[in-house]
């Protein structure tokens, strides 16, 4: 009996301290792993040689790393002295393992074009995410549509690690793709509602506070899961994000049909967003901030590959973009474009979308494969130029109108003057008729 009783008081004391879902099955699993090895006595008989006794058998049975024989101590000692309120002096001295010093897995600009190329779908634009703007996979993941600033270029992350928010960079190459992400989840919000789903998870109690926000638009997360889950905490069946494994997998295979010998994995690509923005000339605490480190002495470390400096802050995912593609700055305009349906994962979301879903670049007749990266940077770079031909019709336009009412002014100064119009117009406008440049 005193077994649940236990638990249920662990549950009720990191709750209370707002520790994250992750951190509290880790410490109950340790937890319960330590009762069961000395036999399910209670903590509270068991000390300071317990504990030691427990430790070792990790280190040396099962050979768990630093990093995990080091979480196990850390789940006892807040067993015993946050639940159980016992002194750490009484348990008596109990030793850390040391940690190595390794330095982190980062790719090569190429290496990360290379396995992008071999991603398809949501799992490219997640994995664009991850290596375009420094986030961790559940940061993206948690992403919801209030999060995304396309104006301003800019995704704020929420309660990432530590409860912590910070804004990072949004790369402009994957603006139209994530355009296209969204217009998919409104058909899954929209279809949610005309069934009467209760909407998507919320934060604390959020729900509570604004019991309609489940159901907005804002609220939705960027990439839904396909399915219907019972939650954590409450037992009603809502929208969640999609698993971590979806992409974890995806990303493992790319990297093995990419031939890389790295074991690159999902946070690889934060690895190599740090390390390619250093590489550029970011300043190390501009990188600290878009990581959302507590100390720069986290982001020194992938400084053993700064070079080449460079004064202007851009995404990783656009630099390297740009070194991949060096064709698409050479054509006038991309004729081509590549219709993008939702995943094969619903068949009858597919058929939806494919009758409903409003018209883009995007969306044009040519077979429906799923999203790769070259349409990305196709239809980015397609919409950049179209807009840029634009402004040059403007400009004509304005020109004609000129030699039509001005019929005293000719030649040069007839140019100055349009000259001189166009570049005051151009400036405040920019931004309002959403036609800044890329």
């Amino acid at each position: 009996m005193e077994g649940p009783k236990l638990i249920d008081r662990i549950r009720e004391t990191m709750r209370l301290r707002h520790l994250s879902p992750r951190t509290e099955e880790a410490y109950i699993h340790w937890i319960r792993r330590y009762i069961q090895f000395h036999n399910f006595r209670h903590p509270r008989k068991l000390g300071g040689n317990e504990i030691r006794a427990f430790l070792v058998q990790l280190a040396k049975e099962e050979d768990v790393s630093a990093s995990t024989q080091n979480l196990a101590l850390n789940a006892l000692i807040f067993l015993y002295k946050q639940v159980l309120s016992v002194d750490p002096g009484i348990i008596g001295p109990v030793e850390r393992a040391v940690k190595p010093k390794r330095m982190p897995v980062v790719l090569t600009p190429r290496e990360t074009i290379a396995v992008l190329q071999h991603l398809r779908g949501t799992p490219l634009i997640v994995a664009g995410i991850l290596y375009g703007s420094g986030l961790r996979l559940l940061e993206c993941l948690r992403l919801r549509v209030k999060d995304l600033d396309f104006e301003y270029g800019q995704i704020l992350v929420r309660d990432g690690k530590g409860n912590k928010d910070r804004i990072t960079v949004l790369p402009e190459v994957l603006k139209p793709a994530l355009g296209h992400q969204l217009r998919k989840t409104r058909l899954v919000f929209e279809e949610d509602l005309s069934v009467g789903t209760r909407g998507v998870s919320l934060p604390s109690a959020l729900e509570r506070k604004y019991p309609r926000a489940a159901q907005e638009w804002g609220w939705q997360y960027v990439f839904p899961s396909t399915t219907l889950s019972v939650g954590p905490d409450a037992p009603v069946r809502k929208r969640h994000h999609l698993h971590p494994s979806v992409v974890q997998r995806a990303v493992k295979e790319a990297v093995r049909e990419a031939g890389l010998p790295k074991p690159a994995s999902c946070h690889t690509f934060r690895h190599s967003f740090a390390t390619h923005l250093l590489e550029s000339g970011t300043d190390i605490r501009t990188v600290q901030d878009l990581l959302g480190h507590s100390d720069v002495r986290t982001t020194m470390i992938y400084t053993h590959v700064v070079a080449n400096r460079r004064s202007e802050i851009g995404s990783p995912l656009d630099l390297s973009v740009a070194r991949a593609f060096p064709q698409y700055g050479e054509t006038e305009l991309l004729p081509e474009m590549i219709r993008v349906l939702p995943d094969q994962e619903d068949g009858d979301l597919k058929e939806r979308f494919a009758r409903h879903a409003p018209r883009s670049p995007l969306d044009t007749e040519t077979g429906g494969g799923e999203t790769s990266l070259s349409d990305c940077v196709a239809v980015y770079l397609s919409g950049r130029r179209l807009r840029e031909a634009d402004r040059e019709r403007q400009r004509e336009e304005l020109l004609e109108r000129y030699l039509t009412a001005a019929g005293l002014l000719v030649g040069k100064e007839l140019e100055e003057e349009v000259e001189e119009e166009w570049v005051g117009a151009e400036q405040p406008g920019a931004n309002a008729a959403g036609s800044r440049e890329d």
